[in-house]
């Protein structure tokens, strides 16, 4: 990528983020061009498609929270490391409120510009709650296709203003349903 069509890319990027924060999902890929100065044409070039943006805008925060999922299989305490990463899974999807949908639907189509971004950090966090029930610390009778559901609807709770303030409540108690009683966690 040329040099120029490089800062474009990234400019845009960095608008994007800031636009799908504070609209959600179903922000104007218009508006996003008009904010960062440039024309419709170019945002296209980079982004040929909404799904294409919530990637590039996505990967980077399902890539640490794959490496992060790595990092916690040495944690000490695998309960604590399940409910860590399944933390920042949850503030990870609510930072771009309404990208629910397309992180779900993503999952079950392999064309979409998504679905390699939310499978990898789908399988990070699956490898997690395998070792927390290998250790007896989580139930085993979900799997990492429940966990992946169960951060959804968090993050999707976390998009809902009558229900915002309950996300940390539900978040305690979802935990509190997967881990066993004998494991410790935050």
């Amino acid at each position: 990528m040329r040099a120029d069509a490089r800062k474009n890319y990234e400019h845009l990027l960095a608008v994007a983020r800031v636009v799908v924060t504070e609209e959600g999902a179903d922000a104007s890929l218009r508006d996003i061009a008009r904010r960062a100065g440039v024309g419709l044409g170019t945002m296209y070039r980079h982004f040929p498609t909404r799904e294409t943006l919530f990637e590039a805008l996505l990967r980077t925060g399902f890539d640490e929270l794959a490496a992060n999922a790595e990092k916690l299989q040495a944690a000490d305490s695998p309960g604590d490391a399940l409910v860590s990463w399944l933390r920042e899974f949850v503030a990870c999807a609510h930072n771009y409120r309404g990208v629910i949908d397309s992180m779900v639907a993503a999952i079950e189509d392999p064309d979409s510009a998504l679905h390699a971004s939310c499978t990898t950090m789908k399988a990070a966090g699956a490898r997690l709650l395998a070792r927390a029930q290998a250790e007896g610390a989580a139930r085993t009778d979900i799997d990492g296709t429940d966990l992946y559901a169960l951060g959804g609807a968090l993050a999707w709770v976390g998009d809902q203003p009558a229900l915002s303030s309950r996300v940390d409540h539900l978040f305690t108690l979802i935990t509190g349903a997967i881990l066993t009683p004998r494991s410790t966690h935050t």
